[in-house]
């Protein structure tokens, strides 16, 4: 549930559920705030499952799981993905050294049954794991002037380098300033406080010093979507990190981890199957294909799409698309792909990853060695 659903309704919010819990889907006008986060600077409640994770082998209980080095000082964040033993992604996360504990941002769902099925195995481990989700607000700076929005309420100076943090207040509440990894494709921040001073800091986010635009869900896929940024539920979908080109990720250089012999024989053999990339649809009005929808290259199927949104940036029809490793052949070439939607064929063009170049790069747009 998010914290602060009578302020959100003061806006007109409509809002849907995401894990169990509910969430801002849009403020009536999502076209409108994506075009806000795009050009000034917007502010959105994020959608996570928080883990607090505490006891004297917490980093190497939590290394020993996840795709991605821990970080061992304060300040420091990873993002990694927690894979089964046969390589598959399970869900992905933000760790962070907050000094005498890890927390993790999760995606919503997906606290209670890590966290319970880390409990299970910690063995004479001194670990301890909690889910604190409803201790914590967290809200996202999304834009080309969020770094100047942050500063104009922050006491402490904005970080400057990805997944680090710096703590400081806003107003009375003290709140912790997260830098992200980009996933609008934007400069982004990510402010961190206790429940209780959760909508103080709201308001000083939306109202004080430089306004934002408040945002929701809806808002949320379009830029990630243009930013070609891969999401949990639709792109990180149990499938190989591999296939999605998520080098920063995964540390293929570190020791043992959960899926890790897979991961690396693929990595090591050049064997991934798929490449994620863009698909623009021919015509401003085509309709949008559903997640699942097949793509073919004439008689033959390359893959499927992920999911797809109406790009307010482009004003046209966008999609990512989980397809065969020979769509490299197609990639940017004026050759006809065609999308499957509702039993009928529509163009399509393959495309590199973002769709939009903004003010900063996602770190997640896929990478691949060949």
């Amino acid at each position: 549930m998010t914290l602060l659903r009578e302020v959100h309704e003061r806006h007109d919010a409509t809002f849907e559920e995401r894990g169990g819990r509910e969430f801002v889907s849009t403020y009536g006008r999502p076209d409108r705030s994506h075009g806000a986060v795009r050009n000034v600077v917007g502010v959105t409640e994020m959608a996570y499952d928080v883990l607090a994770i505490t006891g004297e082998d917490r980093i190497e209980y939590v290394d020993n799981a996840v795709s991605n080095n821990v970080p061992t000082t304060d300040g420091q964040g990873s993002y990694a993905l927690l894979l089964t033993p046969q390589g598959r992604i399970r869900t992905d996360m933000y760790v962070f050294n907050g000094g005498e504990r890890l927390l993790l941002f999760l995606p919503p769902g997906q606290g209670e049954p890590i966290a319970e099925d880390w409990s299970e195995k910690t063995f004479i481990q001194d670990v301890e794991i909690d889910v604190v989700s409803d201790s914590f607000g967290v809200f996202g700076v999304h834009g080309p002037e969020a770094t100047e929005k942050v500063a104009s309420v922050f006491t402490d100076q904005t970080p400057d380098e990805q997944l680090t943090f710096t703590r400081g207040s806003m107003g009375d509440a003290g709140v912790t300033v997260i830098r992200t990894d980009a996933p609008t494709g934007e400069v982004g921040y990510e402010a961190v406080c206790d429940a209780s001073v959760a909508e103080d800091v709201w308001d000083s986010l939306e109202n004080r010093g430089l306004n934002a635009a408040a945002f929701g869900l809806q808002a949320w896929q379009s830029l990630t979507l243009e930013a070609g940024t891969p999401l949990f539920g639709s792109e990180l979908d149990d499938g190989v990190p591999n296939n999605l080109g998520l080098r920063t990720a995964v540390d293929f250089e570190k020791g043992c981890f959960v899926g890790q012999e897979v991961v690396s024989r693929v990595e090591n053999r050049g064997e991934a199957t798929k490449r994620l990339v863009g698909l623009v649809l021919d015509g401003a009005d085509a309709p949008l294909p559903d997640a699942g929808a097949t793509v073919f290259d004439g008689d033959g199927s390359l893959g499927e799409v992920t999911r797809a949104v109406h790009s307010p940036t482009r004003e046209e029809p966008i999609a990512m698309a989980l397809l065969g490793k020979n769509v490299v052949e197609v990639l940017g070439e004026e050759r006809a792909l065609d999308v499957r939607i509702d039993g009928e064929e529509h163009p399509a063009t393959a495309v590199e990853l973002p769709f939009v170049d903004g003010s900063d790069r996602s770190a997640r747009v896929p990478s691949y060695t060949v």
